[in-house]
């Protein structure tokens, strides 16, 4: 077979420098598509650390372990319930043995609480690297006396107060002759119910350790991109149709909704409200969809500026079509179901699914939640901790599409123009009772940053 090599020299310097140059125009348009759409907004890192010890000469004993009772309740209950028994360990300067926690959501039969170790849901290596020097989880195939524990009994009742319990642990530090035990076990209630002696930066410090283990988190990046992918078909439709020059935004952006209103919270909150005196804990779903609009920024969304809205739900609202009507032109709701992600969910238990969900709203560019929401609270602190790490010097008051990171309470009014309140956590708290059962008195005040 012969091969005709054009004759003209100037036509074949065009055509191999075309040769060059398409696979770095493909290489171009991938790399600004996949940064498009990539899962993490600009502002978040994940996997990375950012912690160092304040005292690397203190480390954790690695040879004396504390063992708690199992883990239960929701998942954010649970976070909080391993962090407050890694504070004691760390407290008495011990390991903490790997906790169970539940993969279920039973809260009176505890007996078909279905145990999962934590790392079936936790990378247990980054754990202890993130958070070296601080706290760390041990494997019970450390133990060398596995039949002979100290068991210790947590007081409850309205007679155990916080001080009674503070004393019971300074005299379990102080006591010479349990020091060189291998194993502290404690027994009794659930450690999300103990007395809280810690404050918000260690619980902060422990929840940014929880990364999530890979299979998982390639489900949550699943999640997040089709969110994305959906954002950038909406831009391109209008490119399409526009007459105009259509600029796309080189970041596609989303916002995540933690919507509390299925029926047992409502019934809930409606109660709390009564109790408390406080008129500020429930939201419908017209009253969240009316103060997000007020939002400054949202309120110049419309039908040719589009932004993608996740709805993180309780499964009962799957099936209740209405939850998806009634929203402002340009912003685009979407659950599991409307997404065509349930099937990533359904394959998961309960703790796994709500992990995925917490990992969506943490990674969103704005965030709305209840301020009474463990949940939503959770995910505000992790956001703001997030943030502070990243050197944000100003977490409030950024204007229009800007406002990434922003964190709203859309049961609290802001002002009077009908817009929630903005909402980072308070790093100064002495301890975790306001995000842990809720509270109104919140803010955008930068003090709450300060040390």
């Amino acid at each position: 077979m012969r091969i005709d090599f054009p004759m003209d020299r100037s036509n074949w310097k065009i055509r191999l420098a075309n040769l060059h140059i398409k696979p770095i125009i493909t290489l171009i348009i991938l790399v600004l598509f996949t940064a498009t759409l990539s899962p993490f907004p600009t502002w978040f890192q994940p996997k990375i650390s950012t912690y160092k010890p304040s005292n690397s000469n203190k480390s954790i004993r690695k040879d004396k372990y504390l063992e708690i009772p199992q883990i239960i309740w929701g998942l954010n209950n649970q976070k909080i319930a391993l962090a407050r028994g890694l504070l004691t360990a760390r407290f008495l300067n011990r390991t903490l043995l790997m906790p169970s926690l539940s993969a279920s959501l039973f809260y009176k039969e505890v007996e078909l609480l279905q145990p999962m170790p934590f790392e079936k849901i936790f990378n247990f290596e980054k754990f202890n690297s993130i958070c070296d020097g601080f706290v760390r989880i041990g494997k019970y195939s450390e133990l060398l006396n596995k039949s002979d524990p100290f068991e210790l009994q947590k007081g409850s009742g309205r007679k155990w107060t916080k001080e009674r319990d503070l004393d019971q642990l300074k005299s379990l530090k102080n006591d010479s002759k349990l020091h060189n035990l291998e194993l502290i076990k404690i027994v009794g209630k659930n450690p999300f119910l103990w007395q809280d002696h810690w404050p918000v930066k260690d619980y902060a410090r422990i929840f940014e350790c929880l990364i999530l283990i890979d299979e998982i988190e390639r489900d949550v990046v699943k999640v997040i991109s089709k969110i994305k992918e959906i954002g950038f078909n909406a831009q391109q439709n209008i490119a399409r149709n526009s007459s105009n020059n259509y600029d796309y935004a080189p970041h596609v952006p989303y916002i995540a909704v933690h919507m509390r209103i299925e029926k047992d919270w409502m019934i809930h909150c409606k109660k709390w409200e009564q109790r408390s005196g406080m008129k500020q804990i429930c939201s419908s779903k017209d009253q969240i969809l009316d103060r997000l609009s007020h939002i400054m920024g949202l309120n110049n969304v419309n039908i040719n500026k589009p932004i993608v809205i996740y709805l993180a739900i309780a499964d009962s609202l799957l099936e209740d079509d209405s939850i998806l009507n009634g929203w402002k032109p340009g912003l685009l709701p979407y659950e599991k179901k409307r997404l065509k992600v349930w099937e990533i969910y359904k394959k998961h238990p309960y703790l796994i699914q709500s992990a995925i969900d917490f990992e969506v709203c943490l990674r969103a560019d704005v965030f709305f939640g209840n301020s009474f929401s463990t949940f939503s609270n959770l995910v505000v602190l992790s956001r703001t901790q997030k943030m502070l790490k990243l050197g944000f010097g100003n977490l409030c008051g950024v204007k229009g599409f800007e406002f990434r990171v922003s964190n709203y309470a859309y049961n609290i009014l802001g002002g009077g123009n009908g817009a929630p309140k903005e909402w980072i956590s308070d790093m100064n708290g002495v301890s975790l009772e306001n995000l842990s059962y809720g509270s109104e008195n919140i803010s955008c005040d930068a003090n709450k940053l300060n040390s």
